[in-house]
């Protein structure tokens, strides 16, 4: 551990340093030829790793011990400039102008005309062809990171502004102002091909966080050695480097011209997509002739062309410096973007600087453990003036006023008059929020707080209860170690079958670093046959009422249930639960309906009952039954990665496929069991592969049997997610979206699988199949039963704004094949 703290120290060396030794300020201004101030100037010591930029004001500062040094300040489009600067016993102010960039035309001639194109082409060969070098040429390293990021305001739809939003968001009478600013400052380190593990030593927020962020040093890890530029948050899909080993089927070149800076001949290229629609990139690149690499880029994505999410265009401007011999490693990456939603104009920036870098590091065994970031418990803890000397990019004069501003708010929020007056007005009670999404009552410093069901959940209505009530509350309580305890009771009645069901559901999580958790439920309750869903007491209320479609089927339970989970290691999870059930069939009772339609009536509370069955029919699905059972499952997942912060633990998404082992057994005997039976099942899953231009995949496969059943009943059977409305969540990979609540589950060996693509963020498709099977099929017999092996798959596309969906199932009843439904459905994403 104190190896491990001295590391983070001298990684952090160019930023934080040490109060003990002499320092001063080298600082200044930066202008054109013109005297206007250039944002994002790269300050650096030649033959050194520590640099900044000027902020958006051209204003440049950072620490130096006495010296001597040669700074180098270097901005694409304008020659770059070197200075010899003394430091002695006082501040250094070094303000200079840098002159417009002359890119000369080489003398390429065919048919005596000059041939940019082929030029550029030679050149871009070339950088191709080393680009597998320059991707593999760092083994490791360390360095520290400051990002920074901004986001403003330029515009507001005025009839907004006469109201509160404009005070909300500090506003002024045009409809600007800084929405959102952060920055933070870590230690990062990276190992090939693709370990890394950022601390945040401290970090700094204020305003309205945006849609999208990058918060984190790998956020903004830009390397276009790479074939495929990806850009989380932004899009779907990949866009094509400008470097890539297939960047000639996607782009022309085009010589604009060459330099020479500090004895290097630098090439100024030109790009343009060969195709429209593509996902590509246009602007320039530079490249430094002779090495062949990359020296910077000024590159543009737009979504008109490259389909991007939130934004409407996308500038990503990137350094490289010579650090070592002949190492070249980014200096600074920025990302500048627009965008205009419903009338709100904004721009931004993120830009991250990279410091004290150190190659080859020899990192120790376990050092790549999966956390790729762990923010420090003091990160967000320092003052104003610890920023104000360790920043290494000065704040302009409005960013200054905006975080004085918001911190005199933020000190003011947290008096005890304010937070009264504020805890008074967050639990006001209104009907309309409350019918449609609850109430919540919290406590002045959020610790606890209570949470009252919606309206549209407590009054329902189904064939089986009639008119019911469903009051539900829940209260959760955070301790100061991030422990939570939560308890929800639940009183239920039918005001048809005259019963009433009560019942607590408790969750106390012991251990938020790795996934802790205790669970404790017991009571009564009105239970869906199908545990794993099918619809909500809302809609199955309007279904029953209006269209005469009682689609939910339920029994009674009377039940407890222990249940623990925690990881035993990174990326293993087991979960554990053991319940006694006494499980009755329940039937119905009431007929009401507002509508009636003259194609459908009520359908029996037995899901198996033939067609023919009347809605009062009472035949039985199961006897009155008892039930103790062992449930546990295992989940893997490779290689997890996740970020530690100082609440607990947040997981990321794997590359790798997910795998879940489960187990589930019915004890019979004790305590008056009834039920007997052993079922297993395995789940491997995998959300959001990426495909390059093509989008992102998501998968997921079932398989499982009961080994023995020797006294099942329809509960226990393995039921699937199906859907027999017209609402549908098309983003979730594991259900259907026509498929029968309960006709298809099964109580054999049954196998289902599901595949969703995303088609760069304008299409989706998705496949699913499922497949119940028996031991008789398997061997070749062709006896089976309607019920207990059916088949069942389905196929939908959707197109940008709109979905086509297919839907097909096949079932086989001794030699008869039927259509179960073949359906075309068109809908607004």
């Amino acid at each position: 551990m104190k190896n491990f703290l001295l590391t983070i120290m001298l990684l952090t060396g160019g930023f934080v340093f040490n109060a003990s030794a002499q320092q001063f300020t080298l600082s200044g201004r930066i202008t054109d030829s013109k005297n206007v101030p250039i944002s994002y100037v790269s300050v650096y010591i030649r033959n050194s790793t520590y640099g900044t930029t000027t902020n958006e004001d051209g204003i440049y500062k950072f620490n130096l011990s006495p010296g001597s040094y040669d700074v180098i300040y270097r901005y694409v489009g304008y020659k770059e400039r070197i200075e010899h600067i003394n430091i002695t016993d006082r501040d250094v102010r070094n303000s200079i102008q840098l002159e417009d960039e002359i890119f000369q035309l080489k003398t390429v001639q065919i048919n005596n005309q000059v041939n940019r194109d082929t030029a550029a082409e030679a050149i871009m060969r070339k950088v191709i062809g080393k680009r597998e070098y320059y991707l593999k040429e760092i083994k490791s390293y360390s360095c520290a990171i400051y990002v920074k990021g901004v986001q403003r305001l330029t515009k507001a739809p005025k009839n907004l502004l006469k109201g509160g939003v404009a005070k909300v968001l500090d506003l002024d009478s045009l409809g600007r102002g800084i929405l959102y600013q952060s920055e933070s400052i870590s230690s990062f380190d990276y190992e090939r091909p693709n370990k890394v593990k950022e601390v945040t030593i401290s970090s700094r927020m204020a305003g309205i966080t945006p849609t999208f962020s990058y918060n984190k040093a790998s956020d903004l890890q830009a390397n276009f050695y790479n074939n495929i530029f990806t850009v989380d948050g932004l899009s779907s899909h990949g866009f094509v480097s400008p470097v890539a080993e297939n960047a000639f089927s996607y782009y022309r070149y085009k010589l604009i011209g060459s330099t020479v800076e500090n004895g290097r001949t630098i090439a100024k290229i030109e790009l343009s997509a060969r195709r429209q629609s593509e996902y590509l990139f246009d602007g320039y690149l530079y490249i430094v002739e002779g090495d062949w690499r990359i020296y910077s880029v000024d590159l543009r994505l737009t979504n008109k062309i490259n389909r991007l999410n939130l934004v409407d265009t996308m500038q990503i401007s990137q350094q490289y410096i010579p650090v070592a011999d002949s190492t070249w490693m980014p200096a600074s990456i920025q990302y500048d973007y627009n965008g205009d939603v419903f009338g709100f104009k904004f721009t931004g920036y993120y830009i991250s600087i990279y410091n004290n870098y150190k190659f080859n590091v020899e990192h120790p065994k376990g050092f790549f453990n999966g956390e790729v970031l762990k923010i420090d418990t003091a990160a967000n803890l320092k003052n104003a003036g610890y920023w104000f000397k360790n920043r290494p990019v000065p704040l302009t004069a409005q960013e200054t006023r905006d975080y004085q501003k918001k911190d005199s708010v933020a000190a003011l929020l947290k008096t005890r008059p304010y937070l009264d007056s504020l805890q008074k007005s967050k639990n006001r009670f209104l009907i309309i929020p409350y019918t449609v999404f609850g109430y919540t009552a919290t406590s002045r410093d959020n610790k606890d707080s209570l949470y009252v069901y919606p309206f549209n959940q407590t009054l329902f209505y189904n064939t089986v209860e009639g008119m019911g009530l469903n009051l539900k509350v829940r209260y959760s309580n955070t301790s100061d170690d991030f422990k939570t305890f939560s308890i929800s009771p639940a009183v239920r009645y039918g005001f048809a079958n005259k019963l009433l069901s009560a019942n607590i559901h408790s969750s106390y999580t012991y251990d938020p670093f790795d996934a802790g958790e205790l669970f404790l439920n017991f009571g009564n309750d009105i239970l869906d046959l199908n545990n794993v869903g099918t619809r909500s007491l809302y809609f199955n209320t309007l279904s029953t009422l209006l269209s005469n479609n009682n689609y939910v089927k339920y029994y009674r339970s009377e039940y407890a249930d222990l249940g623990f989970k925690r990881e035993l290691s990174n990326g293993i999870l087991w979960t554990a639960y053991l319940s006694y059930a006494n499980r009755t069939q329940l039937f119905n009772t009431s007929y009401n309906h507002i509508f009636t339609s003259k194609t459908r009536r009520y359908t029996s509370n037995n899901p198996l009952a033939p067609d023919t069955a009347p809605a009062e029919d009472r035949s039985v699905l199961f006897p009155q039954n008892q039930a103790l059972t062992l449930s546990t499952s295992v989940r893997f997942t490779f290689d997890q990665h996740y970020i530690t912060r100082p609440t607990g633990k947040v997981y990321l998404p794997s590359a790798y496929p997910v795998l879940t082992v489960n187990y589930r057994k019915a004890i019979p005997g004790i305590f008056g069991a009834d039920a007997n039976y052993d079922f297993g099942s395995v789940d491997v899953s995998q959300s959001k592969i990426r495909l390059g231009l093509m989008g992102y995949s998501s998968f997921k496969l079932t398989a499982g049997d009961f080994f023995t059943k020797k006294a099942l009943y329809f509960m226990d059977y393995n039921h699937f997610l199906g859907n027999q409305g017209t609402t549908f969540d098309p983003t979730y990979v594991g259900s259907f979206h026509f498929l029968p609540f309960y006709q298809f589950s099964a109580n054999g060996a049954f196998l289902e699988a599901h595949y969703q693509h995303n088609f760069s963020g304008s299409l989706l498709g998705k496949i699913g199949f499922m497949r119940n099977l028996k031991l008789e099929e398997i061997i070749g017999a062709n006896y089976l039963t309607e019920k207990n092996n059916p088949n069942y798959s389905e196929f939908y596309v959707g197109v940008q704004r709109f979905i086509f969906r297919i839907d097909y199932g096949v079932s086989y009843t001794g030699n008869k094949k039927y259509i179960q439904g073949i359906r075309i459905f068109y809908g607004i994403r």
